[in-house]
This record gives C-alpha cells, sequence and structure tokens, in this order.
C-alpha cells in the first residue's frame, strides 16, 4: 500500500465513520445487554461463551473430536436460540417498531415515577397503621430472577390496591417477599436471602434480616412494615434506616429508586454495622 492511500484512510471524515460504526456496534450491544438484564438469558450468554473458549482450546490441544462436537453445538445451537428465547425476541422487536427501544419520553417517566412513589407510599402508609407486616424488593441494576423465581409470578401493575391485597394476612400470597422490576410486580411469596451479620439487633425479626440480607448480595431496594410495630423501615447497600416517618420514607425511595437529587432526610438512621444516629 502506498503512502497516499494509507494518508487516504486517515482523512476526517473516514476517521469520523469508523468512529460513528463503534458507537453504534456499542449502542446496539447495550441496548441488547439491558433487554436481557436480570433475565435467563444471562446465564444462555454465559454459557455460550464457555463453549466458545473451549472450542478455541480443542483447536489449540489439537482435539479433534472434542472440536467436532462443539462445533456441531455451536451450528444447531443458534436455531435452538431463536425457539427457546422466541418470546424476548418478540418483545424486543416490538419495541424497536415501536421506538421504546431508542427513545424515551422524559415527562412519561417523571409521570410514571410519581405514580409508583404515590402507590407505594399509599400502600405502606396503610399497612404500617394497622400493623400488616410487609416485605417488598424493589430490583435496579441487579437482576433479581433467581429469587423471583422461589415465588409466585404476578405480572402486574403496580397499583396501591393490590400491593395491600398481597399483605392482608392469612391470605396465600401474604408469606414472603414481594419483588418489583421496573413498573411491574413481577412475584410474590418469594424468598431472600437472610443476613449472617453478628451485629444486627436482637429486636429485628425475619423481615429485617431478609432485607439486609438482599442488600448485602445486590443493590436492591428493600422496604420492610413490621407487624409488631408498625414501624417502616428501608434497606440499600447494608444499611438499614429504621422508624422513617411517611415524609422521609417517601424521600429516601424517590432518591434510592429514581436517583432524586432531593435534599437529603436528617431522620433516625440505624446501620446494622454498629452505628445509629438519634
Amino acid at each position: 500500500m502506498s503512502f497516499m492511500e494509507q494518508f487516504s484512510e486517515l482523512m476526517p471524515v473516514n476517521v469520523l465513520v469508523n468512529i460513528l460504526d463503534v458507537l453504534f456496534v456499542w449502542f446496539v450491544i447495550y441496548k441488547i445487554i439491558t433487554l436481557i438484564k436480570g433475565t435467563k438469558a444471562v446465564q444462555l450468554l454465559k454459557g455460550i461463551f464457555v463453549i466458545v473458549i473451549a472450542r478455541v482450546v480443542t483447536d489449540f490441544l489439537g482435539l479433534d473430536t472434542f472440536g467436532w462436537m462443539l462445533e456441531q453445538v455451536i451450528n444447531f445451537g443458534f436455531l435452538a436460540i431463536i425457539i427457546i428465547f422466541q418470546p424476548e425476541i418478540r418483545r424486543a422487536l416490538e419495541q424497536i417498531g415501536r421506538g421504546a427501544l431508542f427513545s424515551r419520553n422524559s415527562m412519561q417517566d417523571e409521570e410514571e415515577q410519581n405514580r409508583l412513589i404515590e402507590a407505594m407510599t399509599k400502600s405502606v402508609s396503610y399497612m404500617a397503621k394497622r400493623r400488616i407486616g410487609a416485605l417488598i424488593s424493589i430490583e435496579r441494576e441487579t437482576g433479581l430472577t433467581d429469587y423471583i423465581e422461589t415465588g409466585i409470578p404476578l405480572n402486574a401493575n403496580i397499583t396501591s390496591e393490590l400491593m395491600i391485597n398481597i399483605f392482608i394476612p392469612n391470605t396465600p400470597l401474604h408469606d414472603g417477599a414481594v419483588i418489583l422490576q421496573k413498573n411491574n410486580i413481577a412475584a410474590a411469596g418469594c424468598y431472600l436471602p437472610l443476613s449472617e451479620s453478628p451485629f444486627i439487633s436482637k429486636e429485628l425479626g425475619t423481615r429485617h434480616r431478609a432485607a439486609i440480607g438482599l442488600s448485602e448480595v445486590t443493590d436492591a431496594i428493600t422496604i420492610v412494615v413490621s407487624e409488631e410495630t408498625g414501624a417502616v423501615s428501608l434497606t440499600s447497600n447494608g444499611d438499614l434506616h429504621r422508624n422513617l416517618s411517611m415524609e422521609e420514607f417517601e424521600t429516601h425511595l424517590r432518591r434510592l429508586w429514581f436517583g432524586s437529587t432531593a435534599e437529603q432526610v436528617t431522620s433516625s438512621i440505624w446501620s446494622w454495622r454498629g452505628k445509629q444516629n438519634g
């Protein structure tokens, strides 16, 4: 290749096209990751990655028979993926057709956030006044699919009436945790991991231990309503905010759930690590 040909490839237009090409590929990969995050497809990708690595290793070591078997798995595996994940693929194509995958309406987002906060505040306030025990976890970046699968799938819109009805004592779904994904109630009656920290106060029950346990292994937000006292607590990142008023609860929940920059609340915050204020 001559010097002039090399120079022409470095022209600003070509460089810009290459940059746009890389950015577009990155954007598509990012959107695919956001679609499958927290689903079984994540485990599928891990399996595909292992198979591809094994295929490379077989070529390096000269394992012809095992390499041929992996080659057949790869060839027919993509067809199996399309069949198994047909609902997810269809949902993604529908989002692309509606433009929901590449555009967001900030006004609609704000209205939906306000609706969710209002529904959660109303339901928690109702249960706290009547001392109805509740355990509600909200998925954020870390997928909670493993815990959702331990409960009863609902896939219902978040409303205060439904949240209250789930936790009414002696009903089939009241025992266990409710897990929320985006603006849906994914499942009820879910089992959460209990914290084994020795620093947790003995006065706290199973609900609080489960809320703290989940916050130790994920970035989820968990709401606890005490059945004994009606006190409202909230956990996130291993910290437990106890005895919150409804105003404090709403502010904390909005800040943690939607990243609100509202003024920090000067409430009594108790951390299971041993720190206590107020």
